[in-house]
């Protein structure tokens, strides 16, 4: 493993994702959240667990950056698409599961999974870009 090329790596992915999540879930999704209002913290609550979403978003680009380092890494951008798809596969049907036992709506369901697919294609791509093998390998 390449430590600089994985540092910066994780860095652009825990960067691209922070950027990522805030469009889809603060501004794309903020009605549709409004409308489950019921479901979410309130907004001092979500404040005060902010910290947590970080170190959860931090731990995501890490361990995507890790085993895509550990398996992908010398595919380039187009193997971290492929891996970006995979992995993003996996939150999907984390949230077919949370669908079933909370009371999200359609929109927020579709919205979650297609947005992780974009995310992640687009995460993958990010990575594989920075952890591509050099021309001399």
């Amino acid at each position: 493993m390449n430590p600089k090329k994985l540092l910066i790596a994780f860095i652009a992915a825990f960067v691209f994702i922070f950027l990522f999540e805030f469009v889809l879930h603060a501004k794309l999704l903020h009605n549709a959240y409004q409308e489950t209002s019921t479901l979410w913290r309130t907004e001092e609550g979500f404040n005060s667990h902010f910290p947590l979403l970080l170190l959860g978003q931090a731990i995501i680009a890490f361990f995507f950056t890790m085993i895509f380092a550990s398996g992908f890494g010398g595919g380039g951008p187009g193997a971290g698409v492929k891996f970006g798809i995979m992995f993003a596969f996996v939150g999907v049907g984390a949230t077919l599961i949370q669908f079933a036992v909370q009371p999200l709506t359609t929109k927020i369901l579709m919205a979650w999974s297609i947005g992780g697919l974009i995310e992640f294609a687009i995460v993958g791509a990010i990575v594989g870009a920075i952890y591509k093998p050099s021309p001399s390998a």
